[in-house]
């Protein structure tokens, strides 16, 4: 049991790692440089193609956008969301999807959930609710340490110190259920594979996060929210075939320890305990 089902493949990490090994040994022997082993890798350009290259895959959101684009537009073909929009650049949020009564949920898009920008999100006065959905396509990246860190570490630190109400978090993108990330909901149950566009995607991992904002003294002991209570988690449940037992319910408690804020973060799935944490200062970075 873990905060997430899937796990890093290992056989997929161990390629990276050999490959990489390779890159740094050999790379002089690529490309028409002109320059002999010894200039190469004095002169910096391996490391500064490399810092090319990282740089221009962390910085794009170009596919994760059309990923995004493209799912919404499935939930709203099939009626699962009434419409929704690009909220733009000049926003600290990324969507904002409309129901059918009125209600309207705002989406912040993330990548993995283990940097200083997951920390960076605004929630916007006229959200019912707010989400958090995480697009992780870093094929070496760690699901279960990423997760972990985006619940615990990072959401729950904001959640309490800012004031800033998140009512879930979406973690799933275009490489889950790939040879590189492979899903155990689909392992043996081809058939829950949804086709949108060119991608073939297993259910999605939703968590749901209580709906008020712990306190000390107030409210040091929300539980989560049900699935009904945030629609887009439940539209996104639904729509891609989830079962209720792989819903996942996150709890905080906050105290005060001599001067020091203390959180406690508890993940919940199929009324089973998942992943908890000790009592963990808030330090914000």
């Amino acid at each position: 049991m873990s905060v997430i089902p899937c796990a890093q493949n290992k056989d997929l990490r161990k390629l990276i790692e050999e490959y990489a090994e390779v890159l740094k040994t050999e790379s002089h022997k690529l490309g028409a440089h002109g320059l002999n082993e010894k200039d190469f890798y004095q002169s910096g350009l391996f490391r500064g193609a490399i810092e090319r290259v990282r740089g221009q895959f962390s910085s794009t959101m170009r596919e994760k956008r059309a990923f995004c684009k493209h799912v919404l537009n499935y939930m709203q073909d099939k009626g699962f969301i009434a419409d929704w929009e690009s909220a733009g650049e000049q926003n600290r949020h990324d969507y904002v999807v409309r129901f059918a009564g009125g209600r309207v949920a705002v989406i912040e898009l993330k990548g993995c959930l283990d940097g200083n920008n997951t920390n960076i999100f605004e929630r916007p006065s006229n959200a019912h609710e707010f989400i958090v959905w995480s697009v992780c396509t870093n094929l070496g990246a760690d699901p279960r340490k990423n997760a972990w860190s985006g619940i615990h570490t990072r959401l729950s630190a904001e959640i309490i110190a800012r004031q800033q109400r998140v009512d879930g978090l979406i973690v799933w993108d275009m490489v889950c259920g790939t040879i590189g990330r492979p899903c155990p909901k689909v392992a043996n149950a081809p058939e829950r594979i949804t086709t949108v566009a060119n991608y073939a995607l297993p259910p999605a991992c939703v968590y749901v996060f209580p709906g008020t904002i712990p306190s000390p003294r107030n409210n040091p002991r929300p539980l989560a929210q049900t699935l009904e209570d945030v629609h887009l988690l439940k539209a996104f449940h639904e729509c891609f075939g989830g079962k209720p037992e792989e819903v996942n319910y996150v709890d905080f408690e906050v105290e005060h320890q001599g001067a020091e804020t203390m959180r406690k973060t508890r993940v919940r799935r199929d009324g089973a305990v998942v992943q908890e944490s000790g009592p963990t200062a808030i330090r914000r970075s």
